[in-house]
């Protein structure tokens, strides 16, 4: 099975950040349906949530790096 890789370095910072909210309101919304009635694919949940760190590691490495 193939990850699928982002292209973080493309995005601007606000493009990050809108990305970063989008995820997280998915996340809740898939994360609110299982709890109601079991998803299909219960490791969606852990791939986006790991997606979502990247997303946030990443607006933090740039953020580390203007201060610099």
């Amino acid at each position: 099975m193939a990850k699928d890789k982002l292209d973080l370095k493309g995005l601007s910072d606000q493009d990050l950040r809108e990305k970063i909210s989008e995820e997280q309101l998915r996340l809740k919304k898939i994360t609110f349906s299982h709890a109601i009635t079991p998803i299909e694919n219960p490791m969606s949940i852990r791939s986006l949530r790991r997606q979502i760190a990247q997303l946030k590691t990443e607006l933090r490495k740039r953020e580390l790096g203007a201060q610099a």
